[in-house]
């Protein structure tokens, strides 16, 4: 590499690390270097470190360019997404840093979402291990993997609060509650970015999308997002500031607009709440074309002016639209935008790429060995398999039909059976679904010796017809026990697949149905990517198990679970309604005027549905069995800095030994606002051997109770309060306190 007067001058100093702390202020020596850089570019070098370009490697939305080798070799792009492999990115690093004046590198951004080689269950699946440790480990293998293969920024975690499961990115975030999410939120972002930034096997985390996208009307992706500010305060903002605090360095615009105003255009989100008020020092960048859709969004009247107003806005990095490449510079010279606005967004981007170390090693990330080493190793897919079973969660369980032990033949049936690839599910970055393990595969590695293992796939995933059963049935009828396999396929949700209907597509359900005449024990494992309507099998199945897209390891993992090599202990992070009219529905509902009475017309409810869910938020089941009693509380009456602390005794109740999320949740019954039925406000994980009892305790504090009040104040007022312990939302083992100014 040929020495650049930009290294001579900004030095080869030690990196200062970053740790998984807020993102600070840039100390003084990395200031100094930023701005030695920044003293030495033009106004086009500039506007080049805004502008993200992908590669020809893949795509993820209708390509603009394909001359993208020559925009770095002019200095015209100052990252590359799409682009991965050591091999691959150390070529177009190289012609950053030794073909270009001044020889600043790239950073290169991929869609590591839920792994990069070795692929985990999709991130709601995760989020159901409600398992922050888990979490953060699954991060982890995932950013050693990325940056092993040339890579160190990843468009993730997507920290999005869901409440619709037609919308397909709720497959993609952690579910409906805010309390979980931003826990998670957390936790991902420690997993990405480690202690030190600068390390070699850490990649920087992007917090997306900002903001509100999971609330878009009717479940449609991009589509409008219209709410209060209290509502986007209350439940939709703190996943992204817990991101943030836990040091996220990256934030993504969302494509919705918020208050009339397309979010990459909106200065009160990205000036007002990420800059001023959270002191965000990492930078922002759009999602795919996002400011040229601020065209048709009808806010802008073509892309210079788009262009204009994200600029304004406080948007960094354009991201494939080339709004900034085709119109930054002249809106810079007619005074549109100012010369400090683009520096200050320069500056952001410079910083992070100190903060990564590629300043002092520009080819950090691209080292063969490294990726030969690290990328799909059997550890991590050892740590996969772990990660998956813990991820899924059993919701039927009827005569304690699971485990499936002293067994003979098992008949799986369903499209869902033998089809590895789409057990990766959506956004399963590089990963090779020829290589990931079908149930069948699974079923028979563990049940090798012990029973015979017979496949009949009954039917495609969505083709609706004249399907033939006959095979399936005569298999099915040859068996001791069905498993049936059935679900989504793994585009049916994700990016742009939205869907107005949440049953079972094409003629699977009429399989199960056929299935269930044959008087066999019917055993339904679901992969899926969202809530699915299930009454059918809520009635007619004897065990539903989610397995949602499990991964790398989807058939070990759900095999162990089967085989009761492991014992589940999943607890759903979003509700299953009994039909899509009740949608959208979440356990944090707020009262109304005219609460449900079966015995008044005139009250809030479904003349044809029940107002609950089929399966409630926390919800999961597990081998063992789990009482709750004794609840306690340290007082009736507390000012508000005593601290609260309630209890209560779990005890396993069966011979198995098992793992329960004590969830403890929390009503404000009067507000200066109306206030939520219940809140999840604290949960503890908990290991009992069988017979064993614990006292689980919690401790509340009003920041706990706080909430923005009518005056828009982040506060807890004085009142009564219900307080709840159980496994899941509908727990009723409680008691009420008073807090008192």
């Amino acid at each position: 590499m040929k020495v650049k007067l930009l290294l001579l001058i900004i030095g080869l100093g030690s990196y200062l690390s970053v740790s998984a702390q807020p993102l600070s202020p840039m100390d003084e020596r990395t200031a100094e270097r930023v701005d030695s850089v920044l003293a030495l570019m033009t106004l086009e070098e500039k506007i080049g470190q805004m502008t993200l370009f992908t590669s020809d490697w893949a795509i993820t939305g209708p390509t603009l360019r394909a001359n993208y080798k020559e925009d770095i070799l002019k200095a015209r792009v100052g990252a590359i997404f799409n682009a991965h492999t050591a091999t691959y990115n150390r070529e177009l690093q190289r012609m950053a840093v030794e073909e270009t004046r001044l020889g600043i590198p790239l950073i290169f951004g991929y869609d590591v979402i839920h792994g990069y080689k070795t692929i985990f269950p999709i991130p709601l699946g995760t989020a159901s291990s409600w398992d922050m440790e888990l979490v953060e480990e699954a991060a982890r293998i995932a950013a050693v993997e990325a940056s092993a293969a040339g890579l160190n920024w990843t468009f993730a975690p997507m920290v999005d609060i869901a409440r619709d499961p037609r919308w397909g990115r709720i497959a993609e975030g952690a579910g409906e509650d805010p309390y979980l999410g931003s826990l998670i939120a957390q936790a991902q972002v420690k997993g990405f970015q480690g202690e030190d930034l600068s390390a070699a096997h850490t990649v920087v985390a992007c917090v997306k999308h900002f903001a509100a996208y999971g609330a878009a009307q009717a479940g449609r992706d991009y589509h409008t997002v219209d709410m209060s500010e209290r509502r986007l305060r209350q439940t939709y903002l703190p996943p992204y500031k817990a991101a943030l605090d836990a040091g996220a360095g990256t934030v993504m615009t969302s494509f919705n607009e918020l208050d009339g105003v397309p979010a990459s255009g909106n200065s009160f989100l990205l000036k007002d709440i990420l800059r001023e008020e959270w002191g965000f020092e990492g930078f922002v960048v759009t999602d795919y074309t996002s400011i040229n859709e601020m065209i048709p969004h009808g806010v802008v009247a073509d892309l210079k002016e788009a262009s204009e107003l994200a600029a304004n806005a406080g948007v960094d990095m354009d991201m494939q639209g080339a709004a900034y490449y085709d119109h930054l510079m002249n809106l810079a010279k007619e005074g549109r935008v100012s010369q400090a606005e683009i520096d200050a967004s320069v500056r952001y981007i410079l910083r992070m790429k100190f903060d990564l170390g590629l300043f002092d090693d520009p080819y950090r990330y691209t080292n063969e060995e490294r990726q030969q080493e690290f990328v799909f190793s059997e550890a991590h897919r050892k740590k996969a398999r772990d990660i998956s079973r813990k991820s899924m969660v059993l919701l039927e369980n009827k005569k304690n039909i699971l485990p499936l032990t002293s067994i003979n033949k098992i008949a799986l049936i369903g499209p869902l059976g033998d089809a590895s690839k789409e057990m990766l599910g959506n956004w399963y970055g590089a990963g090779d679904g020829k290589k990931a393990i079908s149930l069948l595969e699974g079923l028979k590695e563990i049940y090798k010796g012990q029973a015979s293992v017979q496949f009949a796939k009954g039917c495609e995933i969505d083709k609706k017809g004249d399907q033939n059963f006959t095979k399936a049935i005569k298999v099915a009828s040859n068996s001791d026990v069905i498993v049936a396999a059935v679900g989504e396929a793994g585009w049916m949700s994700g990016e742009a697949a939205s869907r107005s209907k949440i049953d079972f597509p094409g003629d699977q359900l009429a399989l199960l149905k056929a299935l269930k005449q044959t008087g066999k024990p019917l055993v339904v494992v679901l992969f899926n990517g969202r809530p699915l309507e299930l009454n059918w099998l809520s009635e007619h199945a004897d065990a539903v198990l989610v397995a949602w897209f499990p991964g790398t390891e989807a058939g070990t993992a759900v095999a162990d679970i089967l085989s009761g090599a492991y014992n589940p202990s999943g607890k759903l992070p979003v509700t299953f309604p009994r039909s899509l009219g009740q949608v959208p529905i979440f356990y944090s509902a707020k009262n109304t005027g005219r609460p449900m009475d079966k015995n008044n017309k005139y009250t809030s409810k479904y003349l044809d549905e029940d107002n609950s869910p089929l399966y409630p938020f926390g919800y999961g089941l597990s081998y063992s069995t789990f009482t709750y009693k004794d609840f306690q509380i340290n007082g009736e009456s507390f000012s508000m800095n005593e601290k609260i602390e309630v209890s209560a005794l779990v005890k396993n109740t069966s011979s198995i030994d098992g793992k329960e999320t004590v969830q403890l949740y929390v009503r404000d019954r009067v507000g200066s606002v109306t206030r939520p039925l219940r809140e999840l406000k604290g949960f503890q994980q908990i290991e009992l051997k069988a017979g064993e009892e614990k006292r689980v305790s919690f401790t509340l504090t009003q920041d706990d109770l706080a909430f923005y009040t009518r005056t828009m104040e982040f506060k807890a007022e004085p009142g009564m309060f219900d307080v709840w312990i159980g496994g899941d939302s509908n727990a009723d083992l409680g008691g009420i306190f008073e807090l008192k100014k």
